[in-house]
């Protein structure tokens, strides 16, 4: 890991399109504000997280689950 020491108002450059400045230290917090590309997601790791976990529980479907579901819906009439 690449560890880097900055103050208010200074940057950091990643690549040629990511800049991550430093905007405000408050006790044991950092405002940092980042520029990248409007298509590039950006998150804060708790997200990511959670965002890489729906999608590996979603690729685990299996057509049982699917027919569970058509079935709940069909006895329901929404389908």
């Amino acid at each position: 890991m690449l560890v880097l020491t900055r103050k208010n108002g200074e940057a950091v450059t990643v690549g040629d399109q990511i800049r991550i400045i430093v905007l405000d230290v408050k006790g044991n917090q950092v405002r940092l504000g980042v520029e990248a590309p409007s298509d590039m997601r950006i998150y804060r790791e708790e997200i990511y997280l959670q965002v890489q976990e729906e999608n590996r529980r979603a690729a685990q479907w299996n057509l049982a689950d699917l027919e569970n579901a058509v079935h709940k819906l069909d006895s329901h009439g929404k389908r």
